[in-house]
């Protein structure tokens, strides 16, 4: 049974009359929290969903920066080797790919906010069996979601670059320079 309110305190009134009548079992709720409370388990899976895809992508991701990475670690031996016969140390070789690494995954964080940054035009609706009602979600870019995509993408980049620096950092002056 639906009844149409006037206000807040009408809505109290009312609750406190169904309360006071023994002989009704029922919730009195606004229309909002109603709606809101039906769409919850929906809105859930979706979530959830949406973090599962993101967990499955995010590991490829991490998978082809360790790939290019590695890639440019075996494309450079020369240049690595040169780097070691000047004198620099393998703490430097070390940072200097994973800064490259970080790099690549920031660029990367920045493209992937701007593209996703033109579904805030779009509005995704789907039904609701239990109320038959239409939800409707939308994304909204907020800073808290730019600062936590970035920091993300940093973290991939480092996981994914760490292996191929420490590769990179361990290879030996002569071995390098042969390969050259």
């Amino acid at each position: 049974m639906v009844v149409r309110l006037g206000g807040a305190d009408e809505l109290t009134a009312f609750r406190a009359r169904v309360a006071a009548d023994t002989r009704l079992n029922l919730d009195v709720k606004a229309e909002p929290a109603f709606y809101a409370e039906q769409s919850k388990s929906l809105s859930n899976f979706i979530s959830y969903l949406g973090i599962t895809l993101s967990a499955i992508f995010s590991i490829g991701a991490m998978i082809g920066a360790m790939i290019t990475m590695y890639a440019s670690v075996a494309n450079r031996t020369g240049e690595i080797g040169t780097l070691r016969a000047l004198g620099f140390r393998r703490s430097s070789i070390l940072v200097a790919f994973l800064a490259e690494s970080l790099l690549l995954a920031l660029i990367g964080g920045v493209a992937g906010l701007f593209i996703a940054s033109f579904l805030q035009a779009f509005t995704i609706t789907t039904m609701n069996f239990q109320s038959f009602s239409q939800l409707a979600f939308g994304f909204h870019l907020t800073p808290g979601i730019v600062l936590a995509t970035l920091v993300f993408s940093l973290f991939m980049g480092l996981v994914g670059g760490f292996l191929p620096s420490v590769r990179a950092a361990r290879l030996e002056i002569v071995d390098a320079l042969r390969a050259a």
